[in-house]
C-alpha cells in the first residue's frame, strides 16, 4: 500500500481557471455529521490498540511464569508495548496516506484542476482499483473541461464574427449578453460594461424596451436618422443556472425590403411614365400647332396674345413634366456597376471641380484605392456636392451660418475597419425632415426632382456602401458644436484586390 503514498502531477495540462496554486492546502468540503464523536482516524487507531491489548496481557503472564527478574521483566514489556506502537503507526501510514491522496485528488477535482493522479494504483486491489477509477475520472473530466473551453472560445468567435444582433436578457429584463453587431445596433458601444450589462443606455433603452416586448417572427425597426433598420425577431429560451433567460437574434431584413421597394418604385414609374407620356405627348403637339396657327395669323389682340402665352404655358410644363419623368426613368433603370480600381484622391477632386456655385474644398487625406463604377461613384459624389451646395446658398443659410460665413462645402474621406467613409459637409441650414429623404418624389427643393438623393443611395447600394446625413452638430458634437450645416456620408467597402490591381 505504500505505492499511494504520494500523488503525481500530470505536466501535459494547463493552468487551472480557478487561480489556486497547486501547492496550497485544499478546502474540504464538511462531511455531514455522526453520532460518532471520534474520527476515523482515532476510533481506527484505538481498535488497533485494543487489539495488541491481549498480546500484551499475554506477555505479562508470561514472564511472570517463568519468574524472570523484575528488571528483565520491566524491559521486555515496555519493548513490546514500544513494537506495537511501531507496528500501529507504520498501519496508520499505509491506510491513511493512500486515503487523503486520494482525497487530495478529488478535491483538485472539485476545483477544476486535473493535473493531479494518484500513483502505483493495481487492479484486483480495493485502494489500488479506487486510485485507478479517481484517474479515470479526473482524465475524462480534464478532456470534457478542454472540450467546453474549446466550444465556449468558438461560441465567443462565432457571436464576435457574426453579424445579426444576439441579445439575451434575464427574467427581470436586465441585458446579460450581447455581440459586437447588437452593440451597433442598439447604439450601446459608448457605453461601459456596467451599463450594457444592466441595459442602462440611454440612446438604445427605447430599442430595447420594444424588443422585450416583442414576439417571434415580428418585424422590429431600430432608431435610425433617415433609413430605419428592419430586422426580424427570432425568440427562444434558455437557463442559466438554473435561472430562466430569453435569447433574441435578430435577422436584417432591410436590404430586401428595400429591394422590394425600389422594385415598386420602378413598376410605379414605369405605369406612371406610360401612362402620363400618352397624355403629354398629344397635349404638346396640339398646344404647339395651336400656336404656330395663332402666330401665323398675325392677330396681335390682347385676346390672342393672352391665349398664346397659355398655349406656351401649356407647352413648357407639358416638357418639363416629360424631363421629370425621364429623370425617374434614369433612376429606375440604373445598370449594375462595371467595378474597377479607382484612386479616391483623383476622383473627388474631379468632382469638387465640377462645382462652380460655391468653393468646394478637399481635405488632405490618405490616397485610397477603392473597386467601383467610376461613372456610378462620380455620378453619387455629383448629386450630393450638388444638394450640398444648394443647401449653404439657401436663403436662410446665410442667417443660420456661424459669424455669416459664405456658403462653402468640404469633401474628405478616412478609413476605418475594412471601408472607407467619404464626408460631404457643408454650412447649410441642416435637415429638418430626415424622415424623408430617401423617398422617391420628395424634395423640399422649389425646383428639385427628389431624384438626387435616391440616386446616390442606389449606387452606394449597388456597390454594397451606404449614405447616411446628419447635422453637423449630431454628427460632430465636439467640433461643431455651435456650427450649422449637414454632413453626407457615402460608405464603401474596400477590398484588398483593389490595390494589388494597381
Amino acid at each position: 500500500m505504500e505505492r499511494f503514498i504520494g500523488a503525481s502531477k500530470n505536466m501535459g495540462s494547463k493552468p487551472t481557471a480557478s487561480g489556486v496554486s497547486k501547492g496550497a492546502p485544499r478546502n474540504r468540503l464538511p462531511l455531514q455529521r455522526t453520532r460518532q464523536r471520534l474520527s476515523f482516524e482515532r476510533r481506527l487507531r484505538l481498535w488497533l490498540y485494543l487489539m495488541g491489548l491481549p498480546a500484551v496481557l499475554l506477555i505479562a503472564i508470561e514472564l511472570r511464569q517463568l519468574h524472570l527478574d523484575l528488571a528483565i521483566q520491566l524491559i521486555v514489556l515496555p519493548m513490546a508495548i514500544g513494537t506495537w506502537l511501531l507496528i500501529v503507526s507504520l498501519l496508520q501510514e499505509q491506510i491513511f496516506r493512500p486515503l487523503q491522496t486520494l482525497a487530495n485528488v478529488v478535491a483538485a477535482l472539485r476545483e477544476d484542476d486535473y493535473s493531479f493522479r494518484a500513483r502505483g494504483g493495481r487492479r484486483n486491489d480495493a485502494m489500488g482499483d479506487l486510485a485507478l477509477e479517481i484517474n479515470a475520472l479526473a482524465g475524462m473530466l480534464q478532456v470534457q473541461r478542454v472540450g467546453a473551453m474549446e466550444a465556449m472560445a468558438l461560441v465567443e468567435r462565432v457571436m464576435k464574427s457574426m453579424q445579426s444582433p444576439v441579445l439575451a436578457f434575464d427574467p427581470d429584463g436586465r441585458l446579460k449578453l450581447l455581440n459586437a453587431a447588437a452593440e451597433r445596433a442598439f447604439s450601446l458601444k459608448k457605453q461601459t460594461t456596467a451599463e450594457r450589462t444592466h441595459g442602462k443606455s440611454e440612446s438604445g433603452k427605447n430599442d430595447l424596451d420594444r424588443l422585450l416586448r416583442a414576439e417571434d417572427n415580428d418585424l422590429l425597426s431600430l432608431s435610425n436618422a433617415q433609413e430605419p433598420a428592419r430586422w426580424v425577431v427570432k425568440r427562444t429560451g434558455f437557463r442559466l443556472r438554473g435561472v430562466p433567460h430569453t435569447l433574441f437574434v435578430l435577422s436584417d431584413v432591410s436590404a430586401a425590403l428595400r429591394e422590394e421597394e425600389r422594385l415598386a418604385w420602378e413598376r410605379l414609374i414605369r405605369v406612371l411614365g406610360h401612362e402620363i407620356n400618352n397624355s403629354l405627348t398629344p397635349i404638346k403637339s396640339i398646344a404647339g400647332s395651336l400656336r404656330s396657327r395663332l402666330d401665323a395669323t398675325g392677330d396681335t389682340t390682347e385676346e390672342a396674345e393672352d391665349f398664346a402665352r397659355g398655349l406656351e404655358v401649356i407647352e413648357d410644363r407639358a416638357e418639363s413634366l416629360n424631363r421629370f419623368l425621364q429623370a425617374y426613368r434614369e433612376l429606375a433603370g440604373l445598370p449594375a456597376p462595371r467595378l474597377e480600381s479607382i484612386r479616391l484622391a483623383g476622383l473627388v477632386k474631379r468632382v469638387a471641380k465640377l462645382e462652380t456655385r460655391v468653393v468646394v474644398a478637399v481635405a488632405e487625406a490618405e490616397d485610397v484605392v477603392v473597386l467601383a463604377d467610376a461613372d456610378q461613384l462620380a455620378q453619387a459624389l455629383i448629386n450630393l456636392v450638388r444638394n450640398a451646395a444648394e443647401a449653404s446658398m439657401s436663403a436662410d443659410a446665410g442667417l443660420l451660418s456661424l459669424g455669416g460665413q459664405t456658403p462653402s462645402v468640404e469633401i474628405g474621406w478616412e478609413t476605418g475597419p475594412g471601408e472607407v467613409q467619404i464626408n460631404i459637409t457643408d454650412n447649410g441650414p441642416g435637415l429638418t425632415n430626415a424622415g424623408n429623404l430617401f423617398v422617391p418624389f420628395y424634395t423640399t427643393k422649389p425646383n428639385g426632382t427628389g431624384i438626387g438623393l435616391v440616386l446616390a443611395q442606389q449606387i452606394a447600394l449597388a456597390h454594397a456602401g451606404s449614405v447616411q446625413l446628419a447635422n453637423r452638430s449630431e454628427a460632430h458634437a465636439d467640433s461643431y458644436r455651435a456650427v450649422h450645416g449637414c454632413v453626407a456620408s457615402l460608405r464603401l467597402p474596400l477590398h484588398p484586390i483593389a490595390s494589388e490591381a494597381l
